[in-house]
Parts: C-alpha cells; structure tokens; sequence
C-alpha cells in the first residue's frame, strides 16, 4: 500500500490543531476545530481551504484546442483566453473518467485541474488521447511528457500547490493579501470562471474565481515552495474579515448544500454525464470525441435528484431509497444534515418514474422509513 503523501502545507495545519484524513492518496486536514463552525465561516464570512492534492496538467502547442475537443466532452476550442469551463473526461463506454476544470491561458496552452484520486487514470488518458499508448510511470516521475506533433501534456501537480478562499469576504481577501502584485486582469472585470496572472512575492501565481462551495471564491495556484508564505498572508488578510482555516469536512457539506458532485459519488466510471444531470456538459454536436458513442443513457437508467426530508436523521451515502411498500428506488450518494439549512438533505440517483419535483419517497435509515421528497438542485444558492 502507497503511503499518503502530505501536502506543503503539513506544517501549517498541524500548528492550528487540524485533524487528517486519507483523501485521494493525501493525508488532508478534515477539520480545524469545529466542521459547523467552518462550514457556517464559509457561508456568513470567508474559509481558506489547502487544495493541493488536486492534480495539475499543461497542454500545450499549435494543435491543442482540437485536442481538446476530442480528448474532453465539452468544447474547449471556443474559449476564450481568460476563462475557466467545467468539464468531463469519458471512457469510451461513455462513463466519467473524471471531472476537471479547463483553464485557458493562451491560444496554444491551457492548464486542466483535476481530482487527486483521478491522476493516475487522467494521466493515462490525456496521453492514449494523444494516439500515443499511455506510459505507466512510477509515482516518483510523474512529472514526465507526453507528446505527438502539435500537442505536449505534461503532468505539473508536483510543481504547485493550490489554496481557495471561499465566502462573501472572498475578494476582500484575496485583494488585500500582502505580496500579490502586478494583476494582468483588475478585480472588478473578473468574473465567475475567469482567471488572471499575477505574481506573489515576485514570483508567478494564478488566481481563479472558481471554487467548490456554491460562494464567491478564489482558487490561487502558487509554486508548491510559496505556499506556506501564501497561506500565512492570506490569514493574515483574512483576520479583520472573519476568515477562518476549513477543512475537508466543511468542504463536503458546503458543496452538497451547492448540488455539486464528488467523484466516487455522483460520478464514477458507470455514471453516464446526462443521469448526473450534466449533459449540458457534453457537446454532442462535435464531430467526434472519446464516448460520443455511448455517452447517452439508457431511457431506464436511474438519474441524480435532490432529496430533503424533515427532522434531524439524515440519509448517507450507501442508503437506500425506497417506496411506501419498500420497492428499493434507488441509493443515496451524499447526505447530511444541512447546517446551512436546518434539516437533511441528500443526492440519490432513484428510477425515472419517481424523480419528478415534488415526489415523496423514503430513506431507509437504518430500518426507519424517513419520507423525503425529490427536490430540485441545488439546495442552497448565494446571495448576489
């Protein structure tokens, strides 16, 4: 068994008392002091979250936008430099390999963020795209190159690391943190999903305005050996607006609450884009791309729905959904009790024939039938 590797920032959430998990292959910090507290942080003020178990790849060259087109359900070739789109790695069978964030940086080169747990297969991918078979590589060169004429990937992650201040003081934040200089895009023309180059303390420094918490929020990719710096600074613009150190646990209530999927749950390599509600995601128009064949789901197939129900006992992953005579419609993805909200919510992928708004169907928590009834995502939107 591969030992969990620790982040740059081990240091930094072990002096503010963080607890750890093992997530994707990372030992994370899961909490600071209170998942509540963080959670509420983020939604009433701002938290600081360590994402630099996510992977990082570069493309690059003359032909990479077409590349793209093929090796990505969505179309990448139209957009334009400065933005962010969400997008899907398939398998051929039309399942989700993984699903990333595309960022164009020029007309030749984008950078794609992707899951932790996913690098691997993402690798292996990006590289079989380039009609070149893909190269197992030991986890200590990873760093290496793949290329055909026209396009390069490279694998970056090791090279950065990645912070996200998210909540409603985001940008006052993320604005005032000492070092940041030389913004190639002011703040009031960044919108959502747009990024700019800047430099922290001299040295390069992305910052996106994307994030995981269903908040205003910026993603600040840094060289792995800026980030303890980068992280202090931030505090330290942070503390006159209530910004506290989140972990993993806030993180997953905050992004069900939002609707958004996690790999391994709403998604997965027997997932297909349009059950998960994402085929808005899939270009179906293009003229070719891995899995247009089989990206469409059977007209059975069970589909991604929101449940809430009320009282205080919340669904989990792994729960069943059934019906009044305990005919199993489905299973529970994600649930919790919403802090944000007050009462349980959950994702489920359930039959067809019950996933109209407004349905009533049942948790089965632990043998207690717990009605809910099918909700429209996401639960919960911020205020503008």
């Amino acid at each position: 068994m591969t030992e969990a590797r620790d982040t740059p920032l081990r240091e930094r959430h072990e002096s503010l008392g963080a607890s750890f998990t093992d997530f994707g292959g990372w030992q994370m910090p899961v909490r600071y002091t209170s998942d509540l507290a963080e959670h509420h942080a983020v939604r009433e003020a701002a938290g600081l979250f360590d994402i630099s178990h996510m992977a990082e790849f570069l493309v690059h060259g003359g032909e990479a936008a077409a590349y793209l087109d093929y090796a990505l359900a969505g179309r990448l070739s139209t957009m334009k430099i400065g933005k962010a789109k969400y997008s899907l790695l398939l398998a051929e069978n039309g399942g989700v390999i993984d699903d990333v964030i595309v960022y164009r940086l020029a007309e030749d080169r984008f950078l794609i963020i992707s899951n932790a747990g996913n690098r691997d297969a993402v690798a292996e991918a990006l590289a079989a795209r380039l009609r070149l078979p893909p190269v197992a590589q030991p986890a200590s060169s990873r760093s290496a190159r793949s290329t055909t004429d026209g396009v390069a990937v490279e694998d970056v992650s090791d090279a950065y690391a990645l912070l996200a201040v998210q909540g409603p003081a985001s940008e006052a934040i993320v604005a005032a943190i000492d070092g940041i200089t030389d913004l190639t895009m002011p703040w009031a023309e960044q919108k959502y999903y747009a990024w700019t180059d800047a430099l922290f303390a001299g040295q390069p420094l992305l910052i996106a305005r994307t994030g995981y918490t269903g908040e205003d929020g910026f993603e600040l990719l840094v060289r792995a050996e800026d980030a303890s710096a980068l992280w202090d600074a931030a505090l330290a613009a942070g503390e006159p607006h209530g910004l506290v150190a989140a972990g993993l646990a806030a993180r997953d209530t905050l992004r069900l609450e939002a609707g958004m999927p996690l790999y391994g749950h709403e998604l997965s390599l027997d997932i297909k884009p349009a059950q998960a509600g994402l085929g808005r995601v899939v270009a179906a128009d293009k003229d070719d791309f891995v899995g247009k064949n089989a990206a469409a789901p059977a007209a059975d197939a069970r589909v991604l729905v929101g449940l809430t129900a009320e009282g205080k006992r919340a669904g989990r992953a792994g729960y069943a959904v059934v019906a009044d005579d305990d005919l199993v419609l489905g299973e529970i993805t994600s649930g919790a009790l919403s802090p944000t909200l007050g009462h349980p919510i959950a994702m489920a992928f359930i039959d067809p024939s019950s996933a109209d708004e407004g349905t009533t169907v049942n948790l089965d928590v632990r043998g207690k039938k717990i009605p809910a009834t099918v909700t429209a995502l996401p639960f919960y939107r911020r205020k503008k």
